[in-house]
């Protein structure tokens, strides 16, 4: 059973941190919005949902939900494609039933199956395709870029038709989020994001060009355009129903299935990443965290919201600010619901050139170019599921590239992985328990799951031996979790662990034959391997017979 926290318990930390990712949220929601061609308040109904309903659900005390980058290339396409923003609502709906039908099936640990080079790749495309359909935006045209090939020749066009004050706010709110991220005293500045400062800036910049009467003054076309509610009534009209007639058209389920299963990818992703942020290691229940971001899919849709996840750079204000529960997660979310309420005019006043500029970013982080240099380096096995993956998501879609990137990692597998991933063996020897961990010739992202268990359930105070002296590739997750398992897992159950055959590029070399704390037999395990080529099952044997001789 999950222990009960009060919520009001840590207010005086939670209640600061609410309002710093309050103030990162607010131009997020409304610039994912805008990249997702939805209305822009769908993005503020979408951050007070993930703020106070999914964050009294989950039962990760650090995660925010909202509205996410990474479904920006399946709204704007699904929204075009089923004729309506309110049809796309009901996709949204079931798409949260889908996730909370996967919670109560147990499928947490579905994104231990997907390998990060092709959820890598989708997340870079997805990256490719906000920076690619911001630039006419932060330019002031009005040329909408289409999909395929069709891409170069919009972004060519769109550089004929000008604003010559939006490429001015643009390249000031540029300046600013890279100066904030770059410069060492403005990173200090945690309370205050620079998204924030951007939009800020911004708006004065833009009111100071209309009082002074300039010509490079933006006009009402290129600002932010929320509904300004006076009444009760006037509130109940901002909100957009879904329309159930549209039920039964078959791709409302497809796109349903897609968000949901992307959403439920990026959300246990993020959940295993704020756990391990989190400064007090606090483990989430991921199958609670599927039925809670379900439950808030199906109530953003009802209520004419964007598709959500939990998001990590939310997450991460969070954790920088200080948050200690989830009570930090549910003021942000009433924070925003104040927002609207009281300061919608104030919001008309952001030039969608500065909302550009932070998608503008967001896409390049996504999508920078360390991250192929990367996966070039990492060999075929992982940079041609990730370009493929990328490729595919850009100029088809985003469920054709993950399946794309799937495929080739699969075939990958079948072609390299014919013998076993590895030989488990435990025996008692005179000096203590050993355990050994042969790695085979391949290791894939397939097996990561089997491992992971193997290693979660070696026993306290054991030494174990993780031999990959005849392993020829082992995926990059599976040397994340090995990494994990040998720096933190294994100093907090006090297991020593030695490292034989990995290559230095691992950076997890651990050279046996000069470790002055590993045993004879271990050695004589070594220099068998490697004057004869033996099988993992032989060497143990001999070494067992050797042992027993002695």
């Amino acid at each position: 059973m999950t222990k009960k926290t009060n919520l009001f318990a840590n207010l005086k930390s939670d209640l600061p941190s609410g309002l710093v990712v309050f103030l990162v949220a607010l131009p997020l929601c409304l610039g994912i919005a805008m990249a997702s061609g939805a209305p822009l308040f769908s993005g503020i109904i979408t951050g007070i949902v993930g703020g106070i309903v999914v964050g009294f659900l989950s039962q990760s005390h650090i995660s925010v939900s909202g509205p996410a980058a990474g479904l920006t290339a399946i709204v704007i396409v699904a929204i075009q494609d089923l004729g309506g923003f309110d049809i796309f609502l009901v996709s949204v709906v079931l798409a949260g039933l889908i996730q909370l039908v996967l919670g109560f099936l147990r499928a947490g640990s579905i994104s231990n199956y997907i390998p990060s080079n092709v959820i890598t790749g989708m997340l870079a495309g997805i990256g490719v395709i906000i920076f690619i359909k911001q630039i006419p935006v932060a330019l002031g045209s009005d040329v909408e870029i289409g999909g395929g090939l069709a891409i170069f020749s919009d972004i060519a066009a769109s550089f004929t038709d000008i604003q010559p004050g939006v490429i001015l706010v643009t390249a000031i709110s540029l300046a600013i989020l890279i100066a904030w991220d770059k410069i060492p005293a403005l990173k200090k500045l945690k309370l205050v994001p620079a998204a924030l400062v951007a939009v800020i800036c911004g708006v004065l910049i833009n009111e100071f060009l209309i009082m002074s009467g300039s010509s490079l003054a933006i006009g009402e076309k290129y600002l932010v355009s929320l509904p300004v509610p006076t009444s009760t009534e006037d509130f109940k009209n901002l909100i957009t129903l879904p329309q159930f007639g549209a039920i039964a058209n078959p791709e409302v389920w497809i796109v349903a299935m897609t968000i949901a299963i992307v959403a439920s990818i990026e959300t246990l992703l993020c959940i295993e990443a704020a756990d391990r942020m989190d400064p007090m290691k606090r483990v989430t229940n991921t199958n609670v965290e599927l039925k809670a971001q379900g439950i808030g899919n199906m109530v953003s849709g009802l209520i004419g919201g964007l598709p959500m996840t939990s998001v990590v750079v939310r997450t991460t204000a969070n954790v920088n600010s200080g948050a200690k529960s989830k009570m930090s997660a549910v003021i942000h979310g009433v924070f925003l619901l104040i927002s609207v309420l009281t300061i919608p005019v104030i919001l008309n006043k952001v030039p969608l050139a500065t909302l550009a500029a932070i998608l503008l970013l967001i896409g390049y982080k996504l999508a920078k170019p360390s991250t192929f240099v990367y996966f070039w380096n990492q060999g075929k096995y992982q940079f041609l599921p990730f370009v493929a993956t990328l490729g595919a998501v850009v100029f088809l879609d985003l469920l054709k590239g993950v399946a794309l990137g799937i495929v080739i990692s699969v075939f990958f597998v079948l072609k390299g992985n014919a013998k076993r991933v590895y030989y488990f063996k435990k025996e008692d020897y005179s000096d203590g328990d050993i355990i050994h961990v042969d790695l085979a010739q391949e290791v894939s992202f397939l097996n990561k799951a089997a491992i992971k268990q193997t290693l979660n359930h070696i026993p306290k105070g054991a030494s174990v031996v993780i031999d990959a002296s005849d392993t020829v590739y082992v995926t990059h997750d599976v040397l994340e979790l090995i990494r994990e398992f040998k720096d933190i897992q294994a100093p907090e159950k006090g297991i020593s662990v030695k490292l034989i055959g990995f290559k230095a590029s691992y950076n997890l070399e651990n050279d046996l034959e000069e470790s002055n704390h590993v045993s004879t037999e271990h050695k004589e395990v070594l220099s068998y391997r490697k004057n004869r080529k033996t099988s993992h099952k032989e060497v143990i044997t001999e070494l067992i017979n050797n042992n027993s001789s002695n």
